[in-house]
């Protein structure tokens, strides 16, 4: 991915760097070659080269680039569990993973960790994003997803020989277990999607229910680690939580229902989490006019309610808390990530700095990546998102991305109300 050259001055704007500290108004940030050389106050920021480029914030907030931590880029527009494996062709999940990617970067996030994709596609999409032949957000990629048989994921019934080798691999005990690591490895992954528990949509894997046996979470971790690879895990039942946690997990998606007992496991570490409940809000708000059964519905629920409440125990522990999850259901579709955001503050009840920091520093840090971008501080890479507005006064601005002025990945200009049209050859 290409860096900028020369010098840019951001000015006229409120800083608002992703680390959780107030915010700084009349502030500037300086860019040389694509990374961040000052941001501060203004008044006591460098001069700079007669030729430098200028950028006008136009007095709204300056922040970095937006991390989606659990981006599932081959889904789109799924209404039932089967879409997600059998309703397009590999080819077409491909071309819409790159429209997906797309989307998100123009949506404001600059970078993403996937959370599970259909064959091997954010391997290659992931490829193609640093390489420049489509824009995206810098992903992190993990391939396909296991689960114990019998599991969550594995819905479609057998006498239709099916099979589910392009979303899932499917597991019995450990030697399978590690059989499957060992393939998503070569595949060339960076994270291990596995699903410990069930969830509310399943008719026979409820989101109190097991899916993997602890041996078989063991086996997967031992592999993943011996390759440098991390671990993540669908948890919502409270003991596929502590199973996830004693097995090693890097992270866990959502920990929904935690006692303190879990709360303890998860901060001896601390390991960080994903809650993703917009799309548990969006299942219960939006759940009867994709005639969602009554049932569901209310399981969803009750992950809500849960969710919202372990989030509130992490958060006020001092843990790591990312944002993101599950776009691209019909109910709750790509291009809404920034809904995650707003929810945290005026349901959850973060404050809108805080859930800043957990959309951008603490998804860098989930991705491994808190070195190289996710606030606004020198030597960091100049991912940044400038919006016209106060994003403190009115979290969701960052929904509208016509507020957009610019979202830049090294000094990039790559969205927003900045980038040039598109010229037809």
């Amino acid at each position: 991915m290409r860096s900028a050259s020369g010098t840019m001055l951001i000015e006229s704007g409120r800083l608002v760097d992703g680390t959780g500290r107030p915010a700084i108004d009349d502030a500037a940030v300086v860019v040389r070659d694509g990374r961040i050389a000052y941001a501060g106050p203004a008044a006591a920021a460098p001069q700079v080269p007669p030729d430098a480029q200028t950028l006008d914030a136009r007095g709204g907030t300056i922040l970095p680039g937006l991390v989606e931590a659990h981006y599932h880029p081959t889904y789109f527009n799924v209404s039932e569990l089967a879409d997600l494996d059998i309703k397009y062709p590999v080819e077409f999940v491909t071309l819409l993973a790159a429209n997906n990617a797309r989307l998100a970067l123009e949506c404001g996030y600059t970078a993403a960790r996937s959370g599970g994709s259909l064959h091997n596609i954010d391997v290659w999409l992931k490829r193609a994003i640093e390489e420049d032949l489509f824009p995206g957000p810098r992903l992190a990629a993990s391939g396909r997803e296991i689960c114990g048989s019998g599991g969550l994921m594995d819905w479609n019934p057998d006498y239709l020989q099916l099979g589910m080798q392009g979303l899932i691999l499917l597991v019995n005990g450990p030697i399978e277990a590690r059989t499957a690591a060992r393939k998503l490895v070569k595949d060339g992954v960076e994270w291990i999607k596995t699903y410990p528990t069930g969830d509310a949509a399943s008719d026979h894997a409820d989101h109190h229910s097991l899916c993997m046996t602890p041996e078989e979470m063991q086996a997967v971790v031992a592999e993943a680690h011996n390759y440098k690879v991390k671990v993540t895990g669908h948890c919502r039942a409270n003991l596929g939580i502590k199973n996830a946690l004693r097995a090693g997990f890097d992270t866990l998606e959502h920990a929904t229902f935690m006692d303190a007992e879990a709360l303890d496991l998860l901060m001896a570490k601390p390991t960080p989490v994903v809650p993703a409940l917009q799309f548990e809000y969006a299942s219960v708000q939006h759940g009867p006019e994709f005639k969602m059964p009554q049932k569901v519905i209310d399981g969803h629920q009750e992950t809500l309610d849960g969710g919202a409440e372990s989030a509130r125990m992490i958060h006020e522990a001092g843990g790591i808390v990312g944002l993101g999850g599950d776009y691209g259901f019909a109910w709750n579709p790509h291009g809404d990530y920034a809904k995650e955001i707003s929810f945290f503050v005026n349901y959850v009840g973060f404050s809108p700095l805080d859930a800043i920091k957990c959309a951008t520093l603490n998804g860098a840090k989930i991705m491994g990546r808190d070195h190289e971008f996710g606030s606004v501080e020198p030597g960091k890479l100049a991912d940044l998102l400038i919006v016209d507005g106060d994003v403190l006064a009115d979290i969701r601005i960052l929904e509208d991305r016509s507020r957009f002025i610019a979202v830049m990945q090294a000094g990039v200009v790559k969205a927003g109300q900045l980038t040039a049209p598109a010229k037809l050859l």
